[in-house]
């Protein structure tokens, strides 16, 4: 299944439980592709920046290294 990671989730996830943390997970266990622009791509790099530099967490920092890896990556259809 493809799906497209809204930003707030991504943040809302790293920092805190429930479904947007479960959505991660599931991203680094490799249960979903990723369906990405270039755009996303780099609103998460910016977002992630901000909020790594501020307070290093880890699932927000391996789920940026796997999007920059190239892992699991699409383009949307």
């Amino acid at each position: 299944m493809k799906i497209v990671i809204d930003t707030n989730v991504l943040i809302s996830g790293a920092f805190f439980s429930g479904a947007p943390s479960k959505i991660l997970d599931a991203c680094l266990a490799g249960q979903f592709r990723l369906a990405l622009s270039a755009e996303i791509v780099e609103e998460y790099r910016r977002v992630g920046e901000v909020f790594t530099n501020k307070q290093p967490i880890s699932i927000l920092r391996d789920f940026l290294a796997l999007l920059f890896q190239g892992l699991s990556l699409s383009n949307p259809d």
